[in-house]
Formats: structure tokens, sequence, C-alpha cells
């Protein structure tokens, strides 16, 4: 971690080399690429080759092994066992692991930094190693990436021509390139970064042992929007209306769909699918909480009490994030939506205050939670969040 000149954190100095979030995201966020020199100085990595692969074993842990074999792609699953890796050669492979913050909770300090952009657009951190010459090869994704480059050397090879579907490789899950030719090239070493927007098709070949850690972003299909949105509007729809025509005229043959019917069932689809913007809210916050499979909190257990909570903060305790928990929130009026792993929690004027400060911070000390513990009805949330998990006390060992 970097810090400055006072020995406080500062998340964007360097990260962007040298512009501003609000200079990065106009001319470079889902525009171009952009490589940055030492943007993370002196950066360290978290965990070792070893501990990543330790990780690839357990068995709620999503991880791939890519392994190139005489120009052929070869694609392993999770889990994985010790032996999977003593056979391994040692060139031309590389280890995926996904979602490691989530998994390892001190890991999502290396996405602190990158919440210029909105939480609710951040995926999670996979980290990856490879000997010399591994790679996943030449490839496009379809969300934003900032590609951070812990130890070793990566080279990075990038073409911004549009990728046809006619150049994918048949069956191939990686979405690799049959074709691919090289516009720019770049070696990274330790510290250094490459933002790469959708659908840049990209080729990294380790040229040493090397990590990288990658900072991907959610980017929900269209299809995903409106199928979540129509499952929403059912929800909400009474189970017993039924379609009406009082109206019915006769006609002349009885197997012509009149246009009259084909505008009553317009104005119904209208009158439910164009819903006001307090809906609208109330779907999203919702849908782009919701946690991922396996990572939704788990209730206390035992519950902990006013009590006992009061007192592990007033002794320098602090409350940490479920690292599997999604936290957004809309303002409504006077009223504000706080929205948790897929919950709608409405908060009034004299409460609206904790939705904003739960959000911006992953972890809550007695200072931070200063206005929350002098109001009984804020602190009484609090108290309901932790038992469900939501917010975590880590005990030391």
């Amino acid at each position: 971690m970097w810090k400055d000149d006072q020995g406080v954190m500062n998340p964007i100095k360097q990260l962007l080399g040298g512009l501003s979030p609000a200079q990065f995201i106009t001319e470079y966020w889902q525009k171009k690429p952009l490589l940055i020199r030492n943007a993370w100085p002196e950066f360290q990595d978290p965990f070792t080759p070893e501990e990543i692969a330790g990780l690839a074993c357990e068995s709620e842990v999503e991880a791939r092994l890519i392994q190139e074999i005489q120009g052929k792609w070869q694609v392993r699953h999770s889990p994985f066992q010790e032996e999977d890796f003593l056979t391994l050669p040692d060139t031309h492979w590389t280890l995926l692991v996904q979602d490691a913050e989530k998994h390892a909770p001190d890991l999502a300090t290396l996405l602190e930094p990158f919440r210029f952009i909105p939480d609710w657009r951040i995926d999670d951190l996979m980290i990856s190693y490879a000997p010399q010459y591994g790679s996943v090869g030449p490839h496009v994704d379809d969300y934003d990436v900032f590609l951070l480059q812990g130890q070793g050397q990566r080279r990075w090879q990038i073409n911004t021509q549009p990728a046809t579907t006619e150049n994918l490789l048949p069956d191939s899950e990686m979405r690799i390139l049959r074709d691919f030719h090289a516009e720019q090239e770049w070696v990274l070493k330790g510290g250094d970064m490459l933002y790469l927007p959708p659908r840049i098709a990209h080729y990294g070949v380790a040229l040493e042992p090397c990590l990288t850690y990658s900072i991907g972003f959610r980017a929900p299909s269209h299809a995903g929007l409106v199928s979540s949105f129509a499952d929403y509007v059912l929800e909400h729809l009474d189970s017993k209306a039924r379609y009406t025509d009082p109206d019915l005229t006769t006609q002349d043959n009885p197997g012509e769909i009149a246009s009259a019917s084909v505008a009553k069932c317009k104005a119904l689809l209208n009158r439910h699918l164009n819903s006001t913007d307090d809906n609208i809210n109330d779907w999203f916050g919702r849908y782009m909480t919701e946690p991922k499979p396996l990572f939704g909190a788990s209730p206390a257990s035992p519950p902990v009490s006013d009590i006992e909570l009061r007192t592990y903060l007033a002794q320098g305790g602090a409350l940490e994030r479920n690292p599997g928990s999604r936290f957004a929130y809309v303002k409504q009026g006077n009223q504000t939506k706080l929205f948790i792993d897929g919950q709608a929690f409405t908060l009034g004027a004299l409460l609206g205050f904790m939705a904003p400060l739960l959000c911006r911070y992953r972890v809550l000390t007695q200072a931070v939670l200063f206005p929350v513990i002098q109001q009984s009805a804020a602190f009484d949330l609090l108290l309901e969040w932790v038992n469900e998990g939501y917010w975590v006390i880590y005990e030391d060992e």
C-alpha cells in the first residue's frame, strides 16, 4: 500500500498516472486503453504462488487451470488436488482464482483505490499465477479490467479492432481468438498497470514466473436486466387479474386478431412495464446487490446482544463488511433506500444518514459509528444487520 506524506493511504495518487478520476473517466473509461507505469509504487504481493494454489484446492473456490499444449488450449476447473500442480510442466500454463477478496477478506484493500467507480460496478479481484510462457491466449472480454502486475514480468499485446464471432476458436469458453495481430505491446513489471475497456483483444504472456491481479467490473447484459425487471414486475402483479374486454365488438372473421385487442394488450404492458422511478430504483438496487452464489451472509451464531456490541466497539473492536455482501443506496425524496444483498431497507429522514455511511466504509470503528451509536433506533438497525451477518466481528486468534 502506498501512503501520502502524512502516512495516510492515498488511493488515487499515481494510480491513474497523474490523471484525476474525472479525467480518467472522461478520456479513457470504456473508450481506450491506458498503460500506467509504477501505478502502485513498491507493490507487495499479498499471496505467494503456493498460497494461491492452496486456495484453488478449496472446494468452494472457483478457479481454472489453462494449459497451452502444442498450440491447443486446455481448460480445467476447480477444485484441484495438490497432485494436479505437481504434474504440471515448467512452462505454458496459468492458474486463475476468481473472487479472491471474498475468500481472503484482507485482499479487499486491493479494490479500495478503484472505488471511484461505483461499487455496484465492481465485480471481483482475480489473481493469476503463471510460470514462463504461461497465458490464457489472445481473447476478448465484455467488461472493463485493470491488470495490476505483481512479481515477475508479463508482456501484454492488444488489438483495438472489433473481434468477430468467426475469429473465435470453436467451443472455447475463454473466447480465444483464432488470429491475433498486435497493434501495441508493453512489458509490465511489479506495480505497473494496464487498463482495458470492454472488447479490446488482449494477449498476456509471462516472461518469467509472475502474478497478475485483475480488478474486473460487472457489465450486466441487456437480456439479464430486462429478464430481472420482468420477474420483479411479475412478483408485484395481482395473480388474479385477467384480460377483460367488455367493449368487445363483432367481427366478420373469427380468426382475426383485431387492432383494438392488440391496443388493449399494448396498454396493459405499458402500464406494468413503464414503472415509476421508485419501482425502478427498488428493482435495480435489489438486482445489483444480489450476492454471488455461495457468498451470501450467514447469521451470527450465537446472536450478538446490544450490550455485547456496544462493549466490543468501546474496547476498540471494529466491524468488517461480510466480504461477499454488496451494499448500495438511492435517495428518494425525504427517504433513503439502503440495499444489502438484494434486500431493501427504507430509511426515513432521521436514519437516512446510515446508508451513505455504511456504503462508504468497509470497516466500521467506534469513531466512524459515532452518529449511529448516539441514536438507539440507528444502533438497533446496525445490531440487526450484524446478526444477519452483513457485518462481521472477526475475533483475534
